[in-house]
């Protein structure tokens, strides 16, 4: 895949023209409103962009997960009303993404203006890719532009099948997700470390596996650490562990040394007899884990040593937490590593580049998101990235037509 083949929509001339956008809209509702309009705020930049330049704009997104068709509680009527009120402007939503009533409504609208169709997973050839709904949806635009990182991983028609039909370009947020990424894996400032945490080994595997020729340094945390520390011959009490995969982590520790990469684990702990908010924690060296305990967290042991990593390395990755950050007192490790790189950033001294749910909710609990050099909104397609796979979306706007 040539990503430098990639084009955007910067160079397209767009005035007049109906500017399909895959825009990822699927941001939390509750009671008809939306909750939290990161998404939506971060895709501003780019329709404002096409508005000024007198596009007929046209998003299209999925929301949710229906089931069999149309139904009122996934409807982008909620994203549609916090869309309008972001924009200052009114966003009409069109009853459907195909067929007469979304026809009407593009043939509607001005240059300059901004219309959202209806979800496109009421249709069943959107996840299906099915050619015949691509045709559909292509009816409706002139060219299209996909600017959902976020979705890239998934081969819909929306999301890949449209490019090849249209003239087919990235949106500004799409551009963003993939440079960092770049930046961070393919042509970093060395040395190069990645922090890779989470509950579990068996969901991180090809993420590690990806990462170990890539960086220099390997900062492994949360639950996956109790299981290279079993492997290593550490007692690691009731921690949340998987013994069946030790093989596995000294395989890995294995592939890391001869690959020059260096496996950073933790070298004490916090630990607590109970997962709860407020439970009474104790911090241990690492040969004392009581055997009724669990490790929550690392410790400030850990914490100096990780500090000291990152001051010799001059680009970060981040996907996953070090400890239980949601659990009080459980997020301390976390959030003084977070910080740690966000100064470093700050200074000059660090690109740092985070993404995955758990690793922005830490950042925003750290105080520290708009800090970083770039944090990834995708969840799904971050980690596909990480894993070395080739996502979709991203390969469809590599190889499409002008």
């Amino acid at each position: 895949m040539n990503l430098d083949a990639i084009r955007t929509i910067s160079t397209a001339d767009v005035a007049g023209k109906r500017v399909l956008v895959r825009a990822d809209l699927n941001v939390p509702a509750r009671n008809g409103k939306v909750t939290d309009a990161t998404r939506l705020e971060r895709l501003l930049p780019g329709l404002k962009d096409l508005i000024e330049r007198k596009a007929k704009v046209i998003v299209l997104s999925h929301f949710g997960r229906p089931k069999g068709g149309p139904d009122t509680e996934n409807s982008l009527a909620p994203v549609e009303a916090e869309l309008s009120r972001l924009l200052g402007a009114p966003v009409p939503l069109a009853a459907d993404c195909i067929g007469l009533e979304a026809a009407k409504a593009v043939a509607a609208l001005a240059p300059g203006g901004v219309l959202v169709l209806e979800n496109t997973r009421f249709h069943k050839g959107e996840e299906k890719n099915d050619p015949a709904f691509v045709a559909e949806l292509a009816k409706l635009g002139d060219i299209f532009v996909n600017d959902a990182f976020s979705a890239a991983h998934r081969a819909h028609a929306s999301t890949a099948g449209l490019a090849d039909l249209l003239p087919a370009y990235a949106g500004p947020l799409m551009m963003e997700e993939i440079e960092a990424l770049r930046t961070a894996l393919e042509k970093p400032e060395r040395p190069t470390a990645a922090v890779v945490g989470g509950a579990k080994v068996s969901s991180k595997i090809p993420v590690l596996m990806n990462l170990l020729p890539k960086v220099d340094k390997l900062i492994i945390g949360g639950g996956m650490a109790n299981t290279f520390l079993l492997a290593k011959g550490v007692s690691v009490g009731k921690s949340l562990a998987e013994p069946d995969l030790a093989d596995k982590a000294r395989e890995i520790m294995a592939a890391a040394a001869s690959s020059g990469c260096e496996i950073v684990l933790p070298i004490d702990a916090v630990v607590s007899p109970e997962f709860k908010a407020g439970a009474p924690a104790t911090t241990v060296a690492l040969d004392k884990v009581p055997a009724d305990q669990m490790i929550l967290d690392v410790g400030p042991a850990s914490v100096a040593h990780l500090v000291g990593v990152l001051a010799g390395c001059r680009t970060l990755l981040w996907n996953g937490p070090l400890g239980a950050f949601e659990i009080d007192p459980f997020g301390k490790g976390t959030f003084a590593l977070a910080k740690e790189a966000a100064r470093l950033t700050k200074a000059g001294k660090l690109v740092s580049v985070a993404g995955g749910g758990d690793t922005v909710a830490a950042l925003n609990e750290a105080g520290v998101t708009d800090q970083f050099t770039y944090v990834s909104s995708a969840g799904g397609a971050f980690l596909e990235w990480l894993e070395g796979r080739e996502l979709p979306g991203v390969a469809a706007l590599a190889k499409a037509k002008a």
